[in-house]
């Protein structure tokens, strides 16, 4: 193991020995020398583990007196020992995934969007029905990270997620089994973003959009492009795997219109049928070697560490009746998406928040 991670787990060792009581309040830790001996490694490996105990508040070291655990521990209730032991088992991960050749950055970003996840999640199991706002539509990064985030963003309220594509949310929006749609469906005849779409299912209903985001699109390689692919024409190529997006989802949507304007047919294109519902799952399927090019966000792309070449920027826009805009949660949420929410969306990759909370109203 990498000595440069061995210390943290030799501190967590000994954290844990000290908080189980294995420990004693005044005891004498092993030399350093002996420390060393027994985890196979360098004295300064050992020196660095107490150095981050003694930052930690559990042991002095003192020159002549060794190193000692303290004489009044801190927080040794129940609380402090689960929150230690939480600890040790995240830094347990951490020194697994460093070890197998993982940045720093793709650790924490890969842990945001499980954690993402397993927010919108929970939220819609336990939610009362009178404060909850229903989104339907197409999956968004920046989606996830308000449902995990709603209830203080607007306080009362809950955020319950369906990623089902832009058409299948404009369609549950219509049907009124969503209060939210999130939307971006390109249209190839007006070059415009979801108004045309809108104004066919639904001729004469007051609209309401509000711009999340511009986000950059394009295609999601295996971490320095191997095969040396530049843009949509080389799906076609012999050894290319593609996975694809669901049908109804504005990426398939913008991706077909571009096919067809370059004259390739769909099945040419090996994988097309192998769909999957958001760009997490498109950039999870190229990083397992399921597929080596996909179509999806940089965000999704730079998360799984791949690399990512640029072929659009589309809109992606929060769609509702005027009647739902108007109501007390959703104009919460408003005017937290105009103050606050370009600076919450800054951190995602290829998002353009310039947009952000800006809103238009057809029909």
């Amino acid at each position: 193991m990498d000595e440069n991670y061995l210390y943290r787990k030799i501190a967590d060792a000994i954290r844990m020995q000290i908080l189980r009581g294995e420990l004693h309040a005044g005891e004498q830790l092993p030399s350093v020398r002996v420390m060393a001996g027994q985890w196979g490694c360098t004295l300064g490996t050992i020196q660095r583990a107490y150095q981050e105990l003694v930052r930690h508040g559990l042991v002095t070291s003192r020159p002549g007196q060794g190193t000692r655990v303290v004489d009044r521990l801190p927080g040794r209730g129940e609380a402090a020992l689960q929150k230690a032991s939480l600890i040790h088992r995240a830094e347990a991960f951490l020194l697994e995934v460093l070890t197998a050749g993982y940045m720093p950055d793709e650790v924490e970003d890969a842990v945001r969007l499980a954690l993402d996840r397993w927010r919108v999640i929970e939220q819609q199991v336990a939610t009362p029905a009178a404060l909850t706002i229903r989104f339907a539509g197409s999956h968004d990064l920046a989606v996830t990270w308000l449902a995990g985030h709603f209830a203080e963003i607007v306080p009362g309220y809950r955020l319950t997620v369906g990623f089902m594509g832009s058409m299948g949310g404009l369609t549950a929006l219509a049907e009124d089994r969503a209060d939210l749609a999130g939307s971006h469906l390109w249209d190839e005849e007006t070059d415009a973003y979801n108004q045309p779409y809108i104004e066919r299912l639904m001729p004469g209903r007051r609209m309401a959009l509000v711009s999340l985001a511009y986000r950059r699109l394009g295609l999601i390689l295996p971490a320095g492009n191997p095969h040396t692919i530049s843009g949509l024409e080389d799906l076609t190529r012999p050894g290319m795997r593609f996975v694809n997006r669901q049908a109804g989802s504005g990426t398939r949507v913008w991706l077909d219109a571009r096919l067809k304007h370059l004259g390739i047919k769909p099945a040419s294109i090996s994988g097309y049928e192998d769909e999957r519902g958001t760009h997490s799952e498109v950039a999870r399927a190229i990083s397992e070697g399921q597929a080596n090019i996909g179509l999806g966000l940089e965000a999704a792309a730079r998360s799984f560490g791949l690399d990512f070449i640029p072929l659009t920027r589309e809109r992606y826009d929060l769609v509702m009746h005027e009647s739902f805009y108007q109501s007390p949660g959703m104009q919460k949420l408003v005017g937290w998406l105009c103050k606050e929410g370009q600076q919450a969306f800054s951190g995602l990759v290829g998002y353009d928040t310039s947009v952000t909370g800006q809103t238009v109203f057809i029909g």
